[in-house]
């Protein structure tokens, strides 16, 4: 039988609890409120020291896309950080570095960031080419999938580790044109005696077809084809040919571009520059780098379309399409040059299994995929220029 100081003292002993129930709820959400003020006001620490960055690029002033996508990154970076940091962009016209010095003013922290392709670092980083495209390799959204979700960007970061650079995906031009010619391609003997500006492996593809590859940067490209010093060339794509004046200076226009079917474009950052930001600035800094490869690759695959048009219509191009006994021939040379790259080092031999390995599963995967749809929908027979003709909105 209870009696009433049995329910009194029942009563206390469950206030008791209670109270001590709630200072301990009370006390972990104060150490929550606690920690969570403490990381708000990380970044505020950094409110009234602005950070200043300047970043090198192997684009001229003004180029479509290319030079677009650096100054609307040091936009993004500098609204998303709130001005805490700053990035002063200095194109290739205003700088005294070529191409392949780019990666060495950032590793030496002359330069805390730099936009740049990774096959100028072929002669000193063999392993380097396989980020930027390899012929016969993978596309736009190959490269994405392996280097942001199959381990691709950390074997990048490894490859760059010791140079103290970071590099992170920063645009795709998506699959690229095959080139100017002044004449029509019939078997891949068409080759032998050519002179083409081609660099990286795609040069040495050619190279072992019998033509000679030509090194020369974008500005050079137009006159040098335009005076018979060369008799082919290949850039990117329609906008840009079309921008630096090829289509003056060479009638055939080939397709597809087996050479670089999805050049990646990296950021180069300086590791120490970098490690030396709060980690959320290092986040924003991330994110704009992605976004920007994202914004790139739509940029390329909306303007290239448009340009190709024009290119037909007003100034009568002709667009051919490589013969298949080259395309096979070309890729039966691009395995023996693949595979004599990846011999320069074991790094490059590392890039190269884990790169193909990708491939191959992306492309069992596409052939039950990407493929089969497009060969649907592609099933009635194509003629190119029916959507060239003065009629579509193109």
């Amino acid at each position: 039988m209870r009696t009433e100081s049995d329910s009194c003292q029942k009563k206390n002993m469950t206030e008791k609890a209670d109270r001590r129930a709630f200072l301990k709820k009370a006390g972990v959400a104060g150490a929550t409120a606690v920690a969570a003020s403490s990381v708000f006001r990380a970044p505020r620490a950094f409110a009234n020291k602005t950070i200043h960055w300047q970043m090198a690029t192997t684009w001229p002033a003004g180029q479509s896309i290319l030079h677009e996508a650096v100054e609307r990154f040091a936009g993004r970076v500098n609204s998303m950080t709130e001005g805490r940091l700053k990035i002063a962009v200095v194109p290739s016209d205003n700088q005294k570095l070529g191409p392949k010095d780019v990666f060495g003013a950032v590793s030496t922290g002359k330069m805390e960031l730099a936009s740049s392709v990774s096959f100028y670092q072929t002669e000193s980083i063999p392993a380097s080419q396989w980020f930027a495209s390899v012929p016969y390799g993978m596309n736009a959204q190959g490269m994405n999938a392996w280097l942001y979700s199959g381990g691709g960007l950390k074997l990048w970061e490894d490859v760059y580790a010791p140079y103290r650079v970071l590099p992170r995906p920063f645009g795709n031009t998506g699959v690229e044109m095959g080139g100017w010619f002044k004449k029509k391609l019939n078997h891949v003997e068409d080759f032998k005696g050519l002179r083409m500006r081609m660099p990286g492996l795609g040069g040495k593809v050619i190279e072992k077809a019998g033509a000679t590859p030509v090194s020369l940067m974008g500005n050079e490209i137009y006159q040098a084809l335009k005076t018979g010093e060369i008799d082919a060339a290949e850039w990117i794509g329609p906008l840009h040919d079309m921008e630096m004046g090829l289509h003056r200076a060479a009638k055939y226009y080939y397709y597809p571009g087996w050479h670089e079917p999805g050049a990646c474009i990296e950021l180069l950052i300086n590791a120490d520059a970098y490690k030396a930001l709060p980690e959320a600035l290092q986040q924003m800094v991330d994110a704009a780098a992605a976004e920007t490869n994202l914004w790139t690759l739509c940029e390329f695959e909306s303007r290239n379309f448009t340009a190709l048009a024009t290119l037909v219509k007003e100034h009568g191009i002709s667009v051919q399409r490589f013969p298949d006994s080259v395309l096979t021939s070309f890729r039966e040379i691009s395995e023996k040059v693949l595979e004599e790259a990846s011999r320069k080092d074991a790094l490059s031999r590392k890039v190269h299994e884990a790169y193909h390995a990708f491939a191959v599963g992306k492309r069992n995967w596409d052939e039950i995929s990407e493929r089969p749809y497009y060969d649907f929908i592609d099933s009635k027979p194509k003629d190119l220029r029916r959507w060239l003709l003065p009629d579509n909105p193109y």
